[in-house]
């Protein structure tokens, strides 16, 4: 698949994979800052930004688009940072391409499974998809129209604002979903899939270059249950936590943020 990317800078090749409803669009001021020091390349994850839609999304596809990437690039071997379901993304491809990999960043998501019918995560993926399934876009005459529509079911207004960024004109002048919502909405599951670590038990983990997950302190996406799995999966993983921060931690604080990655990458 060939994926819509931007790039910024020059020198080693540093790969940010955005999460899910987002792009690449989402990362370009920390793109940019990074730039300084790396060549970044901000993709568009499949079904998603300005990227090919597919009726398919899991992990399996999305690892492989990735590594399709790095070979229509020539990119022997990347810094590759992934947020959310980009993190995902990530560690599955650094599982099956380890020799692919530079460093690994992993922004506020565990190896671990978010299929459980009660877990938090599912739930409020759950409720998203269906408020964006609600928005008539016949009904809609600009984005203020949406936001009002998704506030009935989504509270939060930094949550809106993230999800407006998907509203984008057709070709007939109307307003509609850029993301491919069906796609989404019939794959939820497999978005919420994680790593197996009885595969990496006794000895197997990935050991073969750095690792950094970073977590927000508000955020319930990395428990204390997921740091065993990431111990598991990872052995030397290093885990950072910034304060005042939820999952969309690089919004929320980023000059902390960016701090953290360039400490680790500097190291």
């Amino acid at each position: 698949m060939d994926l819509f990317f931007r790039t910024f800078g020059d020198g080693p090749p540093l790969i940010i994979l955005h999460g899910l409803y987002g792009s690449s669009d989402n990362w370009v001021s920390i793109g940019r800052q990074l730039s300084e020091n790396f060549k970044v390349y901000l993709l568009d994850q499949r079904n998603h930004g300005q990227s090919p839609h597919s009726p398919q999304h899991n992990y399996h596809l999305l690892k492989e688009d990735l590594h399709e990437f790095l070979d229509q690039q020539s990119i022997d071997k990347a810094i590759i940072l992934g947020h959310s379901m980009g993190g995902k993304t990530a560690m599955f491809f650094a599982v099956d391409y380890p020799d692919r990999v530079n460093n690994l960043i992993i922004v506020d998501i565990s190896p671990q499974s978010y299929k459980n019918t009660n877990s938090n995560q599912l739930n409020t993926h759950s409720t998203i998809i269906n408020a964006m399934y609600n928005v008539d876009f016949t009904q809609v005459k600009n984005r203020r129209d949406v936001d009002t529509i998704l506030s009935s079911s989504i509270p939060s207004k930094r949550v809106r604002q993230f999800l407006l960024k998907n509203v984008s004109r057709t070709k007939d002048n109307h307003f509609a979903w850029s993301l491919n919502l069906e796609s989404i909405s019939n794959e939820l599951e497999n978005i919420m899939y994680g790593l197996d670590t009885v595969k990496f038990k006794d000895g197997n983990g990935i050991t073969g270059f750095p690792i950094l997950f970073i977590k927000g302190e508000q955020s319930d996406y990395i428990t204390t249950k997921d740091k065993k799995a990431i111990e598991t999966i990872f052995p030397f993983a290093e885990i950072k936590t910034i304060p005042d921060a939820g999952h969309w931690l690089h919004a929320e604080q980023p000059e902390l943020f960016l701090k953290t990655v360039q400490d680790f990458l500097t190291e």
